[in-house]
């Protein structure tokens, strides 16, 4: 059983600087941790492979060299490998150039039974990579997964969260799930796990260890831009309305009627 985690490297604070010729985020000299909702995931496969009792949990991410702490975190967590994807040509990349490198990494990692990704990222937001990851590699995805009832190298039963419960998905594999903060409760690193991911060599590829297109990749394969950056018009200070609840209820009406921005 080969499980692949593609986890992100995102700002541990609100306080970023946005570069002004390409509108992206500036992450030099800006603290930076795994994406939460990944950690989920490095627990989710690590949990796997100790339940079947063989298998090997290797972890992704695109991004600069500083990346590689993240990977070993991941390691320190209970992950067996990490592949660090960094290349200026990847910079500046949307979700759909993200996931096509990614995608791209792993197809040449080779075999694999399942990926996962936590559900979205806390700085983009928009849950996209995990989803069109599988279409690039056109395999099953489930998202929103809550629980993994059964595995095996080649079938899943999991729990996809909805809106009024959860539905039951049996899905063949390889396939890409993403996962939700439910699914598990994610470990601290033992000794153990934090000297292993001490001496661990953590494997670099650029585009040019990829079989990839260039046009497709970094701020020049993106199809969505970001045009402008702007913080929005205050809308002024609010009012209290106090008192019995009919006049509450009068004072309000009066000022939405009068056309007062409540």
């Amino acid at each position: 059983m080969r499980i692949i985690v593609c986890i992100k490297e995102v700002p541990a604070t609100t306080k970023v600087n946005i570069n002004p010729e390409t509108n992206t985020l500036m992450r030099e000299g800006v603290e930076s941790i795994i994406n939460p909702y990944d950690t989920y995931a490095i627990e989710e496969a690590v949990r796997i492979k100790e339940r079947l009792g063989e298998g090997t949990v290797t972890v992704i991410s695109m991004g600069p060299p500083q990346v590689e702490r993240a990977l070993k975190e991941a390691i320190s967590l209970g992950a067996d490998e990490g592949i660090l994807i960094s290349d200026r040509a990847f910079a500046g990349a949307d979700t759909l150039a993200t996931s096509y490198t990614l995608a791209k990494a792993i197809e040449k990692v080779g075999y694999y039974n399942l990926v996962i990704c936590g559900k979205q990222a806390i700085d983009g937001d928009t849950a996209q990579v995990g989803p069109e990851i599988s279409e690039k590699l056109d395999v099953p995805f489930v998202a929103y997964v809550k629980k993994i009832q059964e595995i095996t190298k080649d079938r899943a039963t999991v729990e996809r969260m909805m809106d009024d419960g959860y539905d039951v998905v049996e899905m063949q594999l390889p396939g890409v799930v993403t996962v939700v903060k439910g699914i598990n409760t994610p470990r601290i690193a033992s000794l153990k796990g934090k000297m292993k991911a001490k001496k661990a060599e953590i494997t670099v590829w650029t585009a040019a260890d990829l079989d990839v297109e260039e046009q497709k990749l970094g701020l020049n394969g993106s199809p969505t831009k970001v045009i402008k950056i702007f913080a929005p018009t205050p809308r002024g200070k609010g009012i209290d309305i106090t008192g019995e609840p009919e006049e509450i209820v009068n004072t309000l009406y009066k000022h939405l009627k009068d056309g007062h921005t409540i």
